[in-house]
Formats: structure tokens, C-alpha cells, sequence
């Protein structure tokens, strides 16, 4: 059987190489020249743990190629994914110019038949757009070649992909034919071996549940934000909260951490695009609505404690911050709540030095010379006024206190996910601020 994924970022290049570890041939297809290079050269565009590994493994025994040409994949494929961007507009809409573009390359190209599979997250109604698109290029070649069109969202977490993909918790599909149900079945019964679900369902209820997953999730992690902030004027704890409700088998115990707020390429832009397609439709999702202002506001959550504690004159002072991107285990720093926080600090006279393990190259991109970048943890803490963790890192859960207090101006910890225990930090000598808690103080 052999595959083509157009598109080869976070979602195209692991779908590829995953697909190609269980011995599916798969070509990947970039228009960017020197992306499509570096991946021959087994250099790859992203930090995905395990991903280099595998494209190496799988392009030295010929399963996984890379081209820049459409038309060359084309070839003997069975079923094309697009997986390429879809990103906000200024309406929040899902611009889908890159999708469209290529199915219309497909059109222009494809002379047997196949399924054409949307693998990008696409408002309700894309896979009709792409059938469109690919039947008008058809006809103004004057042939008529079959195909079909099926949607496959992917429920990929950053950090963990691969896992995801090779154990999915479910595969969800979205067809409008008895054939393409077949072939689309047949190149996931490497993932259903092992007792995962395949569901099979409309397209428009498919491209719908995408949406919904991740607006569900959205709205645990903004509930649990909108309870810490509630927690902190009643006196409660959120950590004391989390446990009595996660208990509980109805709401589970993930997703309801609070932090200062949830970023990365899916969560605001899907709550955003779900929210203008009910708009468009004529009505609004009052819920989505306040899980994104409540987003929003936790953003600026760590700023009013650090205001709290040091007034509003924030001039000459210097902040270490743990941390940039918007979760662990990923160099994406798309919609990260570290953005917010430096970018207030720096309007309040502040200056930041940052350290991430993995997100230094992509932070300097992003934000050029606005901050000072260590090399190590301890580097950005020397001469700074206090500490900020931003992202939830593993080798940020252990700090070494007597090196914290000797570089640090003050012992001050402002901790935006909660990762540390309030008792050994105050036992420490340190302030301690965090989400959802009063402040502990020596």
C-alpha cells in the first residue's frame, strides 16, 4: 500500500513516519525546498521526542521519502492526506487557502483513483470544498477519474505524538462511500491489533469532533483556572479541589490543572474557528465564548502577583524565567502564556533572562534580543530579583534551594503550574506565589 502526506509539519511528519514504521510507503510532499532537503539529510523541523530516530530508521530502509513534487507522489497512491496549515484569520475563521491549493493540485495531477483524506484540523464542510476543488480541475482537463474524499482528524498531543498515533485512544473517519470506508480501514488495521477503535461516521460529524475534543479540553483547563482564581480570594486550595473532584470517574483527573493559561497551535485557534463557525451559522457558543476570555485574562494572572509583591514599578528589575514553551516535552511556542508575561514585563521596565531546554532556538526567532538566554537554569538566576516557572519542565521540579538563594536578589518564586510543594518552600526561606493558593510567606 502506498501513501501520500502533503504537508510536512507536526502533523504530517509524524502521521508519515508512523505510518511508515508499521511498512506503509509514504512519501511526504513539501513545497518548501529546503525543508524537503533537510528532511533527505535527516534533519528535522521540529522537537518531537523519538521522531529524529524514526525518520532515519525509516528513510534508510526506503518506507519514507520526501519530495516537493505533488504530481511524482502521485503515483501509484492509494490515499493522499493533506496535512498542511490552516491558520487563524483575523476572524478567527480557518483559513483553508492551503488546503484548497492543494486539492487543486491533486486535480491537476491525479489519473487513478484514490482517497483524498483531510488530516489538517478543517471547519465543518472542507471535504466538500476539496471535492470541488478537485472535480473543477477534472473537468477542465476534460477527463473523469473516480476518487472519494474522507476526513481523519489526528488527536495528537505535543510531547507524545508517536505514542498517540501508534496506540490511539480512538481513530475517528469520516466517509461518504462503502470503498473508501474499505481503504481507509485497511491502512489502520496495523493500529486496531491491539484492541484500538476505528469509528466510522459522516464527514461533517468527523470534521466536527475534531472541534469539540478540543474545545472540551479548553473548557476543563479555563473551568479549573476560573475556580483557582475564586480559590485564592475564598481562601481555598485548587491542589485540595483538583483531587476531591478528579476523583470523581464522571470528570477524570486530567485536564484539570491550573496554570497561567493553555497555548499551542490547537486549543485557541480551534476554540476560535469553532466559535466563528457557529457564528456563521447563526448562533453562538456562549460556553467556548467565556473558556476563551477566561484563557485570556489567566494569561496575565502571574503579572498581578509579581505587581503584588513588587508594586508596579517594575523599572531596572530582572526576572529569570523557567520556561517558554507552552507545555513540556515541545519547542512550540505558538499562543504560550511566556509570550504574555514577557512581553508585560518588558512594558513595565523589566528585564528578562530565560532558560527552556528545548525552545531557545525557536524563542530567539520569536523574540530576537527582547530577552537574555542561559544557558542552564542557574545562569538566568544570577542578579535576578526572583524566579518565574512558566512551563512545567521535569528538571524544574527539583530545584537546589541553597544555589536559588545565593543567586537570587530575593527569594521570591512565582510558580505558574503549581509544581512545587508550598511547605518545602517556605521551609526554604522563599515567598511563594502560585495559581489558586494565598501566597506563602516565612
Amino acid at each position: 500500500m502506498k501513501i501520500s502526506i502533503v504537508g510536512t509539519g507536526y502533523v504530517g511528519l509524524v502521521s508519515g513516519t508512523c505510518f511508515a514504521d508499521v511498512g506503509i510507503n509514504v512519501t511526504c510532499v513539501d513545497i518548501d525546498e529546503k525543508k524537503i532537503e533537510n528532511l533527505k539529510n535527516g534533519i528535522i523541523p521540529i522537537y518531537e521526542p523519538g521522531l529524529e530516530t524514526m525518520v532515519h530508521n525509516n528513510s534508510e530502509k526506503g518506507r519514507l521519502s520526501f519530495t516537493t513534487s505533488i504530481k511524482e507522489s502521485l503515483e501509484n497512491t492509494d490515499v493522499i492526506f493533506i496535512a498542511v496549515g490552516t491558520p487563524p484569520d483575523e476572524d478567527g475563521s480557518a483559513d483553508l487557502k492551503y488546503v484548497l491549493e492543494v486539492a487543486r493540485q491533486i486535480g491537476k495531477n491525479m489519473n487513478h483513483y484514490m482517497v483524498v483524506v483531510t488530516k489538517s484540523t478543517v471547519p465543518i464542510g472542507t471535504a466538500q470544498k476539496v471535492k470541488a476543488a478537485i472535480t473543477d480541475e477534472l473537468e477542465k482537463r476534460g477527463v473523469e477519474v473516480d476518487f472519494d474524499v474522507a476526513s481523519n482528524p489526528e488527536f495528537l498531543k505535543e510531547g507524545n505524538a508517536i505514542e498517540d498515533f501508534l496506540k490511539p485512544d480512538r481513530i475517528v473517519v469520516g466517509t461518504e462511500s462503502e470503498k473508501a470506508e474499505k481503504m481507509m480501514q485497511r491502512l489502520y488495521k496495523p493500529f486496531l491489533l491491539n484492541g484500538h477503535p476505528i469509528i466510522f461516521m459522516d464527514i461533517p460529524s468527523s470534521e466536527m469532533t475534531k472541534y469539540a475534543a478540543n474545545s472540551m479540553l479548553a473548557t476543563k483547563i479555563s473551568f479549573m483556572n476560573d475556580m483557582a482564581n475564586l480559590c485564592e480570594i475564598v481562601g481555598a486550595d485548587i491542589t485540595s479541589v483538583r483531587k476531591g473532584i478528579g476523583s470523581d470517574a464522571r470528570i477524570g483527573n486530567k485536564f484539570i490543572y491550573a496554570g497561567a493559561g493553555y497555548g499551542g497551535s490547537c486549543f485557541p485557534k480551534d476554540v476560535k474557528a469553532v466559535i466563528k463557525t457557529a457564528n456563521d451559522n447563526g448562533y453562538s457558543l456562549r460556553v467556548l465564548k467565556a473558556v476563551e476570555d477566561v484563557n485570556n485574562d489567566q494569561k496575565h494572572v502571574l503579572v498581578s502577583k509579581i505587581k503584588e509583591e513588587f508594586g508596579y514599578n517594575l523599572d531596572k528589575m530582572t526576572f529569570a524565567l523557567w520556561g517558554l514553551s507552552f507545555k513540556p516535552k515541545t519547542d512550540d511556542m505558538r499562543e504560550a502564556p511566556s509570550l504574555v508575561l514577557i512581553d508585560e514585563l518588558i512594558k513595565m521596565g523589566a528585564n528578562v533572562k530565560a532558560y527552556d531546554p528545548v525552545a531557545m532556538e525557536e524563542a530567539e526567532r520569536i523574540l530576537g534580543d527582547k530577552v537574555e538566554y542561559g544557558k542552564d537554569p542557574y545562569e538566568v538566576l544570577i542578579d535576578a530579583d526572583a524566579l518565574i516557572v512558566i512551563t512545567e519542565w521535569p528538571e524544574f521540579r527539583i530545584p537546589n534551594f541553597k544555589v536559588l538563594e545565593k543567586l537570587l536578589k530575593n527569594k521570591v518564586i512565582f510558580d505558574g503550574r503549581n509544581i512545587y510543594d508550598p511547605e518545602e518552600i517556605v521551609e526554604n526561606g522563599f515567598t511563594y506565589y502560585s495559581i489558586g493558593r494565598k501566597p506563602f510567606k516565612p
